[in-house]
């Protein structure tokens, strides 16, 4: 059964998180898939806990399901269960891609591309190489922004209220992350990012002109962070950016071909007026 789902027409994939129905990457993906005339189906996964989520996996590793997404707060245990990974999922200890071929599990962390294509996109005079940035948060999106801007050549710093966890991140990825407080931490940022699951309670006051914005949240897309970012005309990245960035590598390894030309952006910008309405 599980070889005639794998290596047959119809493939199945998804997005697992906790929380998960906020996510727009069920649209994007099925929104490929139907460009493509691709026979498959991408679906929401809701684990309640660990155990859950290991089930899942299990179904993956028998064939059920040919890739998943995911979201927090499975990203590290997604790293752990994985039998190989990326050097890009093993740089962050973490995995937002599972891919199950032939009874294994394959990991990697496409949350690195998709900032860095954000940041290409919505503030292309950017440049990291040499200066300090800010990120907000220790966990797995916060470990693979931290990751490859580190490779980008930036001093990261990372500034979260638990001061383990930061310091956890901080060793695995070497000497260019540093922990700080939030009250020096922004003196000189080229960059600051939000990879909280909630709004960050930050000092406006703290940064300076032309430092950019970033907030890894998409939904709602103007967040109270940019808001309030653009209202002291700093340049901002939404999370919508990083999000289509990651979402083409997450495509390819869950139904094994490249995605179809679609105007993303303008499909989703669509589909959130609409869910506000």
């Amino acid at each position: 059964m599980s070889r005639q789902i794998i290596t047959g027409a119809a493939l199945l994939g998804g997005i697992a998180g906790q929380p998960v129905a906020h996510s727009l990457s069920p649209i994007i993906h099925n929104a490929w898939l139907t460009a493509g005339g691709i026979d498959g189906a991408y679906l929401p996964f809701a684990p309640v806990d660990a155990a859950g989520f290991e089930a899942l996996v299990a179904a993956g590793r028998a064939g059920l399901i040919s890739g998943l997404n995911v979201t927090s707060p499975f990203k590290e245990q997604a790293f752990a269960l994985a039998d190989e990974v990326s050097p890009a999922s093993k740089l962050t200890s973490s995995s937002n891609i599972l891919k199950f071929v032939d009874g294994r599990v394959l990991g990697d962390s496409s949350d690195g591309i998709g900032l860095m294509l954000g940041l290409k996109e919505q503030a292309p005079d950017l440049d990291v190489g040499g200066k300090p940035v800010v990120i907000l948060g220790a966990g797995g999106a916060a470990r693979a922004g931290s990751g490859v801007l580190v490779e980008a050549g930036a001093e990261v710093r990372i500034v979260n209220r638990s001061r383990d966890r930061a310091e956890a991140l901080a060793a695995d990825l070497g000497p260019s992350v540093r922990v700080m407080q939030a009250a020096e931490a922004f003196d000189g940022a080229a960059l600051v990012v939000n990879a909280l699951s909630v709004q960050p309670d930050v000092d406006f006051d703290q940064i300076a002109p032309g430092t950019v914005i970033m907030d890894m949240t998409y939904k709602p897309l103007w967040t109270p962070f940019l808001i309030e970012a653009r209202a002291r005309g700093l340049t901002t990245v939404d999370g919508l950016a990083m999000l289509i960035g990651q979402a083409a590598p997450s495509f390819e390894a869950i139904f094994r071909r490249p995605p179809p030309p679609l105007d993303l952006r303008a499909l989703l910008m669509a589909h959130l007026v609409e869910a506000a309405a």
